[in-house]
């Protein structure tokens, strides 16, 4: 376990089973992944009551897109580059006001199977939050296949009719993006598994309290396999 990581772990982990259980554990699985991507320059794109809803079982996430305007944009304050990244990955520009992407989890063919996957996090401390995400048992073809790609985003979720939103919303506070081209081999009596942790920095602005992790993966040609999304449940 690499230092800094441990050292998150002693601070977080066991306040963490004692107060609370952050994990996707017990979660059902979305079937769709929504995506929201909002220019910082529309700051009524954010209080548009037409924003489109989730439904059942999708995932929503919403992105502020950085602008050329810089901090003078409306919405600078809670944009990211991360989402730069992840428009670049879906191989669409940045819009200039909204753009609403929605895949279907469980990979390119309509009803195939989500694969297991499990984020979790610990608790907020000095600026930071602990977080994974892991795929146990991950398929045997996947060590032969092409690279799959990993998402673990760090959200805070902001109730309808909360701070100008009409609708839900997972603000995205951070992003990491993993490429998984190599399967990890625990010993022969175990599973191979897909597995990242790290250390998230919590952006000034961001509500602690609020703070959640949603994750998913996707193969070489953007199919979505599989998605999660960590809920906090009394602990023991």
């Amino acid at each position: 376990m690499k230092p800094l990581l441990y050292l998150f772990c002693l601070a977080t982990c066991t306040l963490t089973q004692a107060q609370s259980f952050c994990a996707s554990d017990g979660e059902r699985t979305p079937v769709a992944l929504v995506e929201r991507f909002i220019s910082a320059d529309c700051e009524a794109c954010w209080s548009d009551p037409g924003t489109p809803k989730t439904t059942g079982r999708q995932l929503a996430i919403d992105w502020i897109v950085p602008s050329a305007r810089g901090d003078d944009a409306p919405l600078s304050a809670a944009a990211s580059r991360d989402a730069l990244s992840r428009l670049q990955a879906l191989g669409r520009s940045a819009p200039t006001q909204t753009l609403t992407i929605t895949s279907p989890v469980g990979g390119a063919k309509a009803g195939a199977k989500a694969l297991p996957l499990r984020v979790a996090h610990g608790l907020p401390f000095n600026d930071y939050i602990a977080a994974s995400i892991e795929m146990k048992p991950a398929p045997v073809a996947a060590a032969s296949s092409s690279p799959w790609t990993a998402w673990l985003v760090l959200v805070e979720t902001i109730p309808a009719g909360q701070d100008g939103t009409p609708v839900a919303r997972n603000l995205t506070r951070n992003a990491l993006e993993s490429v998984w081209d190599k399967h990890k081999q625990l010993s022969k009596s175990e599973q191979i598994r897909f597995f990242e942790s790290r250390p998230m920095y919590i952006p000034p602005g961001a509500h602690p309290e609020r703070l959640r992790v949603l994750g998913w993966v996707q193969d070489a040609h953007g199919h979505v396999l599989a998605a999660a999304q960590s809920r906090c449940k009394p602990g023991g």
